[in-house]
C-alpha cells in the first residue's frame, strides 16, 4: 500500500512515527480493536503564522486523505466574514460525522445530538420568545417533534394530512387524527428521549439544577440567555454554553454502543471517529468560533466517558487559549506519538507540537490511507441471523422435500430482449452544428436579459460553464454529452431569469460557455486563464463578475488538474457528470461540490448487482438467466475515470474476473488492472473477448471504458460473429448513456445492454412530478428550438446540468440574502452549510461536506431499442427515502 506521488505530505519534523501512530490509533486492526476504548488528549499542531493557510491546509489535506470515506471525520474550517466567529463548530462537526460515517458502521445514530441541535437552534433563532413568556417548554417540545419527524423514520408519518370530511363526523375523525396520530406519538417520544438524556449525563451537570426535564431545563437555559441573545446574537458566554451543551450530547452519543465482545453494534466500532479543527490567529475571522469549540471540547471531556474522538487543532493558537487549556508543554513529534495512545479525558493538558518553516516546505510524510474493517450488512442481519437459525433448523425438520422442489426463479431481469427490440433501422440522425448553436444561442439571449436587469440597478452575476470542444461529427455528437448538458444549463437559466422577474431574491445570472479542447484536453489551461482574469475582476461591470464555475463532464487527468487550478483560487464549482472520487483530491477538496455519486458508490452497487441479480443468459437457454459468477472487465488505464471505475468494481464484486485494457488511439496508463491484457485494435479485442465468453459462458461484460471505443467493439464482435450466436450480457457505467439511446446499435439482436443513469425514465412509475415536468419542459424546449428527433430525450445529462446550475443559483441567492456584494467567498460560505432541493434527478441534498449530494440516486438502466427502462434506483430519489432502507444492492 502506497501513497501516490502527488498526494499531500504531512510535514516532517521527525514525524514519522507520529504519522504511524496516528493511523493506528484512528483505525487499529480489527483483533485490536480494543484500542479505541480510550479518549486522546487534544492535539495542537502550531504553525507559523506567517505561513497559516498553507501549513494548516498541509496538515489537514495530509491527514484528512488518508480517512476520506474511510473512517468518519470533520473538518471544520475557519469560515471568512463576521458570521465566522458566530458559528457554533459542535453543530458543524455532529452533522460531518453523522454524515461520514460508513455504512453499517457504529457509532450511527447520534439521537442525543440531534435533539440538542435542535433545540439550541429554537433558542438562538427565538430568543425574544422569552422576553414576552417566559415559560417556553412545550414551545421547544413543539418544534423538537416538528425536527425528528422532519427527519424521517418512526415520527416522519405525524406530518401526514388528516382526512379532509366535513361536518360532525369531519369534526370528530380531525380531532381523533390530531390526538392519536399526531400529538400522542410526539409525546411520547418527547418522554424517551427527554428521559435517554438528561439519565444518560445532562441530570449530574450542574445546568440542570436537579431537574429530570430535558425541555424544562433547556427552558431555564433559554430564558437566562435570551437577553444575551437579544442584544447580541454572537453573545460569547451565551454561545459558549450552547457550544457545550451540543458538543457533550455528541461525546454522550460517540461513547455508545461499547467497545467488542459479541454484540453486532459493539463488534462493528472498528475506527475512531477524527475532528479537524482551524485555529486561526487571535483577531481574525473564525479565531473565536475555534477557541470556543476548545473551551468547550475541555469542559465537556471532563464528564464524558470513553471512547472520544481524537481531536486536532491545526493553526495558532492565542496565550489566552493556552492558558485555559492548562499550559501545555511544548512536544516534539516524536513526543506526541507516544501521547496519541493516552486517555487524555482526565483533564490533562492538550499536546502542543509546534510545526516549522522548515518542515513545511520540505517534502513532507506520506500518510498512508487507513483500512478498517467494513461491513457489507446492517447490523440487524447478525442479529436477525441468531434469531432465524432456530427457526430454520425447525422448517428444516418439518419440510423434508428436497430443495429442488423450490428451485429459485430464473426469470431475466428487464426481460430478454435486447437493444435491437423495437429501434430504429438506422441510427438517430443529428444536427450536430445546429443543435449546438441554439442551445448556446438560447444562453446568450439570456444573458442579455440579465443584463437588462443589470440596467435595471439589479445584482447580476456570472457563471462559467467548461465544456469539451463542440463535436464536429454525427458519430462524435452520439459519443458525446456536451449538447445536453448545454441543454439543461440554458433551461435552467432561461427559468431562473424569467423568475427573476417577479422574485426580487433571485439574482439573475449570466453563462460564459468556455470550451476547454476536444476531451477537456485545455481543461488546466483554461482553469489558468479563468483565475488569472479573476484576479483583476473587480474592474469589470458587476454584472460580469464571476461567482462559480459549472461543468467537466467527464474525469480525466486534465479535468482533475484544472479543479487543483480553481480549488487553489477558491472558485466553487459545481461538478455535471463526472464520476471518479479522484476528483475530489488536494485542493478541490474545499471548493468542488460534485452532482453525481462518485465511482466507488456506483461499482458497489454494480458489482452486487451483477452477482446478485439474474442478467446472465444461460447456457442453451436465452429466456432463463443466472447472476454472474465472472466477469470480463474492460478498461482503458490511461483514463482516469475508466480506470478508477474499474479498479472500484474489481474490489467490490465477489465473483473472479479477467481484465483487458483497451484504447484504440494507444494511450495505456502505468497502472492497469492486475492481470490486464493490452489491447489497441478493436478486432483484436473481440476475437479475445469471444474466446473469453467461450470459456467462461456465465461471465457479465463490464464496461468502464469510452463509448467511442465501446461503439468498434460492439461493430467488430457483430461483423465477426463468433460469439452472438447466443446473447453476451454488458454491465457499463454512465458514460454509455451518450450512445445507447441514439440508436446506434440498432441490429445488434445480440446485446443485452445495461447501464448507470442519474435519473429515472420519464415513464417509469417512480417517477416524480419534478422529473416528468422537467422531461416536458425539455420535450417543449428542444421542439421550439431544433429540429428532427432528439436522440437524448431519456438521458441524464441534461437533467444533471440542470440540477447542477440550480445548486449555484440558490447558492448565490442565499449569499445575497446575507451580503448583496455576493462574491466567491459567500457563495462557497453558503455550500458548505448546505443546500437542499427536489429537483429534475430526485432528491438533491448537500450537508456542507465536498461530496455528492447524500444517498443521490442511481439508477441501473436495461437498453431495448430506444426505451430504456429502470431496473434498478438506489438512494434518496425523494425526502426520507433511503439506500439503507432498500437492501441490495443499494445498501452495502
Amino acid at each position: 500500500m502506497t501513497a501516490p506521488i502527488g498526494d499531500p505530505r504531512f510535514p516532517n519534523d521527525q514525524a514519522i512515527e507520529f504519522v504511524r501512530e496516528f493511523r493506528v490509533t484512528v483505525a487499529p486492526g480489527y483483533e485490536n480493536r480494543a484500542k479505541l476504548k480510550t479518549t486522546p488528549p487534544l492535539f495542537l499542531l502550531r504553525v507559523p503564522r506567517a505561513s497559516y493557510r498553507g501549513g494548516v491546509d498541509g496538515v489537514v489535506t495530509a491527514l484528512t486523505g488518508a480517512l476520506r470515506q474511510r473512517v468518519p471525520f470533520a473538518h471544520l474550517p475557519a469560515g471568512t466574514g463576521e458570521e465566522a466567529d458566530a458559528r457554533l463548530l459542535s453543530v458543524s462537526a455532529g452533522t460531518q460525522l453523522y454524515r461520514s460515517t460508513p455504512q453499517h458502521m457504529t457509532p450511527r445514530r447520534f439521537p442525543r445530538f440531534h435533539i440538542m441541535c435542535d433545540l439550541v437552534e429554537y433558542i438562538r433563532s427565538n430568543p425574544q420568545e422569552w422576553a414576552t413568556n417566559a415559560n417556553q417548554e412545550a414551545g421547544l417540545r413543539l418544534h423538537a417533534g416538528e425536527r425528528r419527524a422532519h427527519r424521517g423514520g418512526p415520527l416522519a408519518f405525524t406530518r401526514m394530512e388528516g382526512p379532509s370530511l366535513d361536518g360532525l363526523a369531519g369534526f370528530l375523525a380531525g380531532l381523533s387524527w390530531l390526538s392519536f396520530v399526531q400529538l400522542l406519538p410526539r409525546w411520547l417520544w418527547a418522554r424517551r428521549i427527554s428521559r435517554k438524556v438528561m439519565r444518560g449525563w445532562l441530570a449530574a451537570e450542574p445546568v440542570a439544577q436537579g431537574s429530570g426535564n430535558l425541555f424544562r431545563v433547556m427552558d431555564r437555559v433559554a430564558a437566562e440567555r435570551s437577553v444575551q441573545l437579544m442584544d447580541d446574537p454572537a453573545h460569547e458566554e451565551a454561545l459558549q454554553e450552547l457550544d457545550w451543551l451540543v458538543l457533550r450530547a455528541l461525546l454522550e452519543d460517540l461513547r455508545r454502543p461499547a467497545i467488542g465482545r459479541i454484540l453486532p453494534g459493539r463488534r462493528r466500532r472498528t475506527s475512531r471517529p477524527v475532528l479537524f479543527v482551524e485555529l486561526p490567529p487571535a483577531g481574525e475571522p473564525g479565531a473565536r468560533a475555534a477557541e470556543r469549540f476548545l473551551r468547550s471540547l475541555r469542559r465537556a471531556q471532563a464528564t464524558a466517558g470513553p471512547p472520544g474522538p481524537l481531536v486536532i487543532a491545526v493553526g495558532v493558537p492565542s496565550e489566552e487559549l493556552l492558558r485555559e487549556l492548562g499550559d501545555p508543554v511544548e512536544s516534539t513529534f516524536p513526543e506526541a506519538s507516544v501521547r496519541l495512545a493516552d486517555d487524555g479525558a482526565a483533564g490533562q493538558p492538550p499536546v502542543l507540537v509546534t510545526v516549522s518553516e522548515a518542515a513545511l516546505a520540505a517534502g513532507g510524510v506520506p500518510v498512508l490511507p487507513v483500512r478498517p474493517r467494513t461491513f457489507r450488512f446492517s447490523r440487524y442481519v447478525p442479529t436477525a441471523i441468531v434469531g432465524g437459525v432456530a427457526v430454520l433448523a425447525l422448517l428444516a425438520a418439518g419440510l423434508l422435500l428436497p430443495p429442488v422442489f423450490f428451485p429459485p426463479s430464473r426469470d431475466c431481469l428487464g426481460g430478454t430482449g435486447s437493444v435491437a427490440d423495437s429501434a430504429p433501422a438506422e441510427p438517430v440522425p443529428v444536427e450536430t452544428t445546429a443543435w449546438y448553436k441554439a442551445a448556446v444561442k438560447t444562453i446568450e439571449d439570456q444573458n442579455a436579459r440579465a443584463e437588462q436587469y443589470a440596467r435595471q440597478g439589479r445584482t447580476v452575476r456570472t457563471a462559467v460553464a467548461f465544456v469539451s470542444d463542440p463535436p464536429t461529427t454525427d458519430d462524435e455528437t452520439r459519443f458525446d454529452g456536451t449538447i445536453p448538458e448545454l441543454r439543461g444549463i440554458a433551461m435552467w437559466q432561461e427559468k431562473l431569469n424569467r423568475e427573476a422577474a417577479a422574485d426580487d431574491s433571485l439574482i439573475p445570472l449570466r453563462v460564459e460557455v468556455r470550451e476547454a479542447g476536444v476531451a477537456f484536453r485545455d481543461a488546466e489551461k483554461e482553469a489558468k486563464r479563468l483565475v488569472a482574469e479573476l484576479a483583476d475582476d473587480k474592474r469589470v461591470p458587476e454584472s460580469e463578475r464571476v461567482i462559480g464555475v459549472l461543468g467537466y463532464a467527464q474525469s480525466r487527468d486534465e479535468t482533475k488538474a484544472a479543479l487543483q487550478v480553481l480549488g487553489e483560487a477558491g472558485v466553487p464549482t459545481i461538478g455535471t457528470t463526472a464520476t471518479a472520487d479522484e476528483m475530489l483530491d488536494g485542493s478541490a477538496a474545499h471548493t468542488y461540490w460534485p452532482s453525481t455519486p462518485f465511482n466507488s458508490r456506483e461499482a458497489r452497487i454494480e458489482a452486487d448487482f451483477a452477482a446478485t441479480k439474474n442478467i446472465v443468459a444461460e447456457p442453451g437457454s436465452e429466456n432463463r438467466c443466472t447472476p454472474a459468477d465472472h466477469a470480463i472487465v474492460i478498461e482503458s488505464s490511461g483514463d482516469l475515470y475508466s480506470n478508477s471505475l474499474a479498479r472500484r468494481f474489481v474490489d467490490a464484486f465477489d465473483g473472479t474476473y479477467q481484465a483487458f485494457d483497451f484504447n484504440q488511439e494507444g494511450d495505456f496508463g502505468p497502472t492497469p488492472l492486475s492481470g490486464a491484457v493490452r489491447q489497441p485494435d478493436a478486432a483484436l479485442l473481440a476475437r479475445e473477448l469471444c474466446d473469453a465468453l467461450a470459456d467462461k459462458p456465465d461471465s457479465v461484460v463490464y464496461w468502464s471504458a469510452r463509448a467511442k471505443d465501446f461503439t468498434a467493439l460492439i461493430n467488430s464482435m457483430d461483423t465477426a460473429g463468433t460469439c452472438t450466436a447466443r446473447d453476451v450480457t454488458v454491465l457499463g457505467g454512465n458514460e454509455l448513456t451518450n450512445v445507447a439511446q441514439t440508436g446506434a446499435f440498432a441490429n445488434k439482436d445480440w446485446l443485452r445492454l445495461y447501464y448507470s443513469a442519474h435519473r429515472l425514465p420519464a415513464d417509469d412509475p417512480a417517477a416524480s412530478d419534478r422529473t416528468v415536468q422537467f422531461v416536458a419542459d425539455y420535450d417543449a424546449y428542444v421542439k421550439n428550438t431544433t429540429k428532427g428527433t432528439d436522440p437524448w430525450r431519456q438521458d441524464g445529462h441534461s437533467a444533471v446540468s440542470y440540477d447542477a446550475f440550480h445548486v449555484l443559483s440558490e447558492a448565490v441567492r442565499q449569499a445575497g440574502r446575507a451580503d448583496p456584494d455576493v462574491d466567491r467567498t459567500s457563495v462557497r460560505l453558503v455550500l458548505g452549510t448546505g443546500i437542499a432541493f427536489h429537483g429534475a434527478t430526485g432528491y438533491v441534498s448537500y450537508d456542507g461536506a465536498n461530496a455528492p449530494p447524500h444517498d443521490k440516486t442511481l439508477v441501473l438502466l436495461r437498453q431495448s431499442g430506444n426505451q430504456p427502462e429502470a431496473v434498478l434506483a438506489c438512494g434518496a430519489y425523494r425526502q426520507g427515502q433511503s439506500s439503507e432502507a432498500q437492501g441490495s444492492p443499494c445498501a452495502g
